[in-house]
């Protein structure tokens, strides 16, 4: 019989039988099973006997006063105390009243409404002097069932019945304040937020602006039919910022008197949708809900996200949210603002032409920069509060401009305000330093524990007794000393300034702070003699990269387009490629700067999709571009397009729009951010051609090298000219033309080369010097007018690594010895001696 009864009733029941043995009864008659009740004290059916104003104390005291005189005292044990045919009546009924509210358990408030049922019993009779009733109660818990707020926590024990009956979660800030009126709208209450109630206590932000979209809105709002708008936009626009701004302004009273004392409601249909696990038991709350919107016409809802009624709740031949909405939103019945972004629009709600009709669109765009200026003034005081700092204007100007220029693929004001919010955390958490005294009473707490614990183990519990007081002495102590460095924390204010808003754009980023803030000028300055240093000979080139990249960075160059687009021409092994690196690693500060790309991997025309990513229904759509994905990634970056003419003609093309615009949209309609990304391609166009004059390539005497120069600039950009269309070389920055190589330049690259190996050699515990003679054969060996310097990296490796190696493999070698390479004039090796370090005379 108990095994439908929920855990609490089964504790209620055998309360009961304590309370009989207690009043000295031989009985346990409905009476006890209220005693049982009260005495439980957390069901339901307490919870709305505290709703009604009862006394739970004056109840149990009047029904021990009407069973005094029947006490006989001969009741030993609990086990031999029997029900009264009443009791067993009522405990049966309750399946009865389960069943009527579809609940899978039997809970106290089907135990309370069965007494009720019977009138001629005790407990009744006592409940009717308090004016309670079977009418009473069912009424209560039938505006529950529907989905009206439960009067009290849910159950623990009964949480399946309560979740069956009441469904849903509440939400305490719809909630009346006042508790004793009776709402109107219980329904709503319990699904969603009211958001004219929280403007009236102060718990919404002020909008700024967005004067004609809330003027358009209320327009909307006071047609005859289909009075619906819908707010479209961006993520981060300001949609839902648009609705708690229409409550504040229905609460300030600066709207249409048409909207005079509206309440704009938001709806959770999460809630809504959570628990339904029967079949019509969604439909049942949605219904309730709208028949509540429709007897409430002061009543405006607010749906955040529409899109996601669209399906919400659909079963198989049952209808979802969206299909429940339309016959009500046609006629008027309801006034419903929508808030969804433009893809989820075009995605679920305008494919549903019958509910795209019905809304009315309202387009919100992304605030300028002044207006977002505006409104973080605005808003900041409530920021200042929570994070114990003070904004300067500066840093609030920072935050916009800083934000928009290097967070791309969000929209103003929302990631300015997120940067605002976290430099306030960083400048709040940076500066909390814990008191000395704080962490010394810690210590010594710990330190007390651990000594209690010993003593404990050895018996001493007298000595224990002593620690645990001291520790309740510490701790109380550490208590008062954290409440005082709490409040002296709140009267202490930091200051937010600009460099603290670089230092959180360049976390939020990856972007270096150099590279945001000032201080990048004097890296800029020292730019090129540093590149010259590392890329020998090519001076002109270099002095060229350096201006255009100074220009653009003090802020001379349109801001939307890339840092610089360069295309590097000339020989192979003059140090197109190498220049690249070096400018990524110099000018970011990270080795992984350098995005790089191979273009002769896209010499094919079906090839060229991989770079954006392949277009819809083809294999590898979800992955996105090898181009587009790596500097979503890493918008801040080199990226190095190399043997550009080795790609089929349509990348010119697609590249294009990232030369002009500094956007490109990848194959999910992505739209990836180029502006902080300095482009450089490399080719070898025309070199070929060149052949023909002999010595115009490769090296040359300093007294022809000036002429063979010209000639071979001449020569390459006619070639150029013929390859690329004239749209996309007038998009570029500057092309670049690389001289020939000098007999003095390989002697540099030569030093450059043997410092890499001299580093290698060096961890190994030896040295390596080399003789002019040496070098000069070097520079003899590695010289090839066709391929610039690219033999000399193998000529190292032949005559100078495969002999150095030699000898350490002979196992001669000790920590400190120097390997000496000479030339002696003969043969075509270089000769090969160890020298042994001078001994520290004492």
């Amino acid at each position: 019989m108990e095994a439908k009864f929920s855990n609490r009733v089964k504790e209620v029941i055998s309360l009961s039988r304590e309370e009989a043995l207690r009043l000295g009864h031989d009985y346990i008659g409905t009476e006890h099973l209220l005693l049982g009740m009260i005495r439980e004290g957390e069901g339901v059916a307490v919870g709305l006997l505290k709703k009604l104003g009862i006394s739970l104390d004056e109840l149990r005291v009047t029904i021990e006063q009407a069973t005094k005189g029947t006490a006989t005292n001969n009741v030993k044990n609990l086990a031999n105390i029997p029900l009264t045919r009443q009791s067993e009546k009522t405990l049966k009924i309750t399946y009865l009243e389960a069943k009527i509210f579809k609940s899978p358990l039997i809970g106290t408030e089907h135990l309370l409404l069965s007494i009720l049922r019977d009138e001629d019993n005790v407990a009744t009779q006592i409940l009717n002097k308090f004016n309670v009733n079977y009418e009473v109660i069912k009424e209560m818990l039938e505006y529950q069932s529907s989905g009206s707020r439960p009067v009290m926590g849910p159950e623990t024990d009964d949480d399946d019945n309560d979740r069956g009956m009441f469904g849903g979660s509440s939400s305490s800030s719809g909630k009346d304040p006042k508790g004793s009126e009776k709402s109107r709208t219980p329904v709503l209450d319990n699904f969603g937020r009211d958001l004219t109630k929280l403007a009236e206590v102060g718990k919404l932000d002020p909008i700024v602006g967005r004067e004609k979209e809330i003027e358009r809105v209320a327009q909307i709002l006071s047609r005859r039919k289909k009075n619906n708008p819908i707010l479209i936009g961006e993520p981060g626009v300001g949609k839902t910022a648009i609705a708690e701004g229409l409550a504040l302004r229905i609460v300030q009273k600066k709207v249409s008197r048409v909207l005079f004392g509206k309440r704009v409601v938001t709806l959770d249909l999460a809630s809504l949708v959570a628990g339904t696990k029967y079949r019509g038991q969604f439909e049942e709350r949605m219904k309730a809900v709208m028949n509540e919107l429709e007897k409430s016409p002061e009543v405006i809802l607010f749906i955040d996200e529409l899109h996601t009624i669209v399906g919400a709740g659909g079963a198989s031949g049952s209808l979802d949210a969206s299909n429940m909405f339309k016959p009500a939103l046609a006629r008027g019945d309801i006034q419903c603002i929508g808030a969804t972004t433009l893809d989820e629009y075009r995605q679920y709600i305008e494919k549903d032409g019958a509910l795209a009709r019905r809304f009315q669109m309202v387009m919100v765009d992304a605030t300028s920069i002044d207006e977002t200026i505006e409104i973080l003034n605005n808003i900041k005081d409530k920021y200042e509060d929570h994070h114990h700092v003070n904004y300067t204007k500066e840093a609030i100007e920072a935050a916009v401009k800083l934000s928009e220029r290097y967070i791309s693929d969000r929209f103003l004001p929302d990631k300015a305000i997120d940067v605002m919010d976290e430099v306030g955390a960083r400048v709040h958490i940076s500066n909390i330093t814990v008191p000395e005294d704080i962490l010394k009473l810690e210590e010594q707490i710990e330190n007390i524990k651990k000594e209690k614990n010993q003593v404990v183990k050895s018996q001493k519990y007298e000595e224990a007794a002593q620690l645990r007081d001291k520790e309740k002495r510490l701790i109380d102590q550490l208590d008062r000393a954290k409440q005082a460095w709490e409040e002296d924390t709140k009267k202490r204010r930091y200051t937010v300034t600009e460099d603290n808003v670089a230092e959180v754009v360049a976390m939020m980023t990856g972007i270096p702070v150099t590279s945001v803030s000032n201080d990048e000028g004097k890296k800029l300055v020292n730019m090129g003699e540093e590149l010259k240093g590392r890329v020998i000979g090519q001076q002109s080139a270099i002095d060229k990269l350096v201006k255009a990249i100074q220009r653009t960075r003090v802020g001379l160059k349109d801001p939307k387009k890339p840092i610089g687009s360069f295309i590097f021409l000339g020989p192979t092994g003059v140090g197109k490629t190498e220049l690249a690196k070096v400018l990524a690693t110099y000018l970011f500060d990270k080795d992984d700067a350098l995005v790089r790309i191979d273009m002769s991997e896209y010499m094919e025309k079906f090839s060229v999709s991989r770079l954006v990513g392949a277009p819809p229904g083809y294999v590898g759509y979800e992955e996105g571009g090898q181009l587009t994905e790596k500097i979503r990634r890493k918008p801040y970056s080199v990226v190095l397009l190399d043997e550009i003419e080795k790609a089929h003609p349509d990348v010119f093309n697609i590249l294009l729009q990232v030369l002009d615009d500094g956007i490109l949209t990848d194959g999910l309609g992505r739209r990836v951010d180029f502006r902080n990304t300095i482009i450089i391609m490399t080719s070898n166009i025309g070199v070929r051609d060149l052949k023909d004059f002999g010595a115009g390539i490769g090296f040359a005497t300093k007294r022809s090298a000036e002429s063979q120069d010209e000639l071979m600039k001449s020569t390459i950009q006619s070639a150029l000219r013929k390859a690329f269309s004239p749209e996309f070389l007038n998009r570029l920055d500057d092309v670049i033309v690389f001289n020939s190589l000098q007999r003095e330049d390989i002697h540099k690259i030569i030093d450059l080369m043997l410092g890499k190996l001299l580093g290698r050699v060096t961890n190994l515990g030896y040295a390596v010097e080399l003789t002019e003679k040496a070098k000069d054969f070097l520079s003899e060996k590695g010289y090839d007018p066709q391929y610039g310097a690219r033999p000399l990296s193998r000529a190292i490796q032949r005559y100078l690594e495969d002999p150095v190696a030699e000898e350490i493999l002979k196992g001669e070698l000790k920590d400190g010895d120097v390997i000496l390479a000479d030339y002696n004039g003969e043969g075509e090796t270089l000769t090969i001696s160890v020298k042994k370090p001078e001994a520290v005379v004492e």
